[in-house]
């Protein structure tokens, strides 16, 4: 154990505070080391580290502790070292982490960061209840919505799912969703609505947009579905418009791969929907330009989570919604807590690409992903080519041919919502222009762009 002169010699840290004497600061820094990891005061002491000393009387010390326990709640009582240092007297309360956090300080809460009391906002406050409790807040009952809000056919798919995995469920949907805890009370908790709710509602809004430069708007879309149905839809977004890249081989077939590993893409939208911060006002925002998406998430970081420790898998996941990772693991769409960021960075260096960016902003956090700058986008084919000659839908119906080249005329027009007739006028007309060619039979045969 350190000695206290050595303690004072190595200065104020995470979990030593200096003060030259006892006051409301002090109980405040005893508060924020409480909800922190705990930490020593030492009173009679300077900033710089000097020995001031105190005048003690008999009662002092127990006049701290009345005024400590006061005006904290829950009650503090601090270990108490009086110390005699150069004939100097000095007071060294130590407080211990509160198992049952937080602890304020006149209705004011404090929490420890580097060498310095960090006031805690509401959601902060919120939080760090929820992880005192090993809880997190979608795992509480929602006080709004009802068992009626909810999907029991989307539960029943999930069921089936799971069953498919060889989980054994032989229960109806209500009685699944209470024995997994996502009915508790009567009521479905914040998870169960946000993951199965009937309707669509701005908490789970989703912003996508196809962006031809920072300010230039292509394309935009907006989800506000349940959290199960976003993975696909966000998924199919993305699909949309990076399209696929046509990679210049020199042999009789050119290899053709999607811009970015789908992997991974599907991960970053996994983590989004999974870590996004629900009771924030903000949306999460999906941005894709022609050589970047950008994947934006309300809510930051766990405060003892550094970008360095995601990019060298160095960290312990504590999911910020721990029902909803918990049911997306039992889908088998995560593998485990915490492993999926390097499993991103992985997909990137094994397709070659630029490393993915992650970064705060605001109070959330981006990450930003790099297309290849040696490919061929076949998007910019169809759209630069062919912009002056077919119309926007014939445009689509190139890309779906890229992407499928065994498509009908009737998944076109059921995937751009046409009639099938239209479809297979708009392929005639590709045809006659020369952009498109039929190889083999109707049936059997497939699509072959030309140009």
């Amino acid at each position: 154990m350190m000695s206290h002169q050595s303690i004072i010699e190595l200065g104020e840290s995470q979990i030593v505070e200096f003060k030259a004497s006892f006051g409301n600061e002090t109980i405040e820094t005893l508060v924020a080391f409480a909800n922190a990891h705990g930490g020593s005061v030492y009173i009679g002491v300077a900033d710089n580290g000097d020995i001031l000393g105190l005048r003690m009387g008999r009662e002092t010390v127990s006049e701290w502790i009345n005024e400590i326990k006061n005006k904290t709640t829950p009650v503090l009582i601090p270990d108490v070292d009086i110390v005699e240092k150069d004939d100097k007297t000095i007071v060294v309360m130590k407080i211990h982490e509160y198992p049952i956090k937080p602890v304020s300080f006149k209705g004011r809460y404090f929490k420890r960061v580097a060498n310095s009391n960090h006031v805690l906002t509401a959601s902060e406050v919120a939080n760090l209840h929820l992880q005192s409790l090993n809880s997190s807040w979608d795992s509480y009952p929602d006080p709004i919505h009802s068992v009626e809000d909810l999907s029991l056919e989307l539960v029943q798919h999930c069921m089936e799912s799971m069953k498919s995995r060889g989980k054994t469920i032989a229960e109806p949907p209500i009685s699944f969703l209470v024995k997994n805890d996502l009915i508790r009370e009567e009521r479905p908790t914040n998870a169960a609505f946000l993951m199965f709710k009937k309707r669509h509602s701005i908490a789970t809004t989703i912003e996508l947009g196809r962006f031809q430069d920072n300010i230039t708007i292509k394309d935009t879309a907006r989800t506000q579905s349940d959290l199960i149905t976003q993975v696909d839809q966000v998924l199919d977004f993305v699909k949309k418009h990076i399209n696929l890249a046509l990679i210049i081989t020199g042999d009789a077939e050119n290899v053709q791969k999607w811009q970015y590993p789908l992997e991974a893409i599907r991960e970053i939208v996994l983590n989004m929907i999974i870590h996004r911060d629900y009771r924030s006002s903000s949306d999460s925002v999906v941005k894709v330009f022609n050589d970047k998406i950008e994947f934006y998430n309300p809510g930051r970081l766990p405060e003892n989570i550094s970008i360095q420790d995601l990019k060298e898998n160095n960290y312990k996941s504590t999911p910020r919604n721990k029902a909803i990772a918990e049911f997306f693991k039992n889908l088998g769409w995560i593998e485990k807590y915490g492993s999926g960021i390097g499993r991103i960075i992985n997909y990137f260096k094994e397709e070659n690409l630029p490393l993915p960016e992650f970064k705060l902003q605001g109070e959330g956090f981006l990450v930003t992903v790099y297309a290849a700058v040696n490919t061929y986008v076949v998007e910019n084919v169809v759209e630069n080519v062919v912009e002056n000659v077919v119309e926007k839908r014939s445009q689509e119906i190139l890309k779906l041919i890229l992407r499928d080249k065994k498509i009908s005329a009737k998944q076109i027009s059921e995937l751009l919502e046409i009639t099938e007739r239209t479809a297979q006028r708009d392929l005639e007309n590709l045809k006659i222009m020369g952009f498109i060619k039929r190889v083999g039979p109707s049936k059997g045969g497939h699509w072959e762009v030309v140009r």
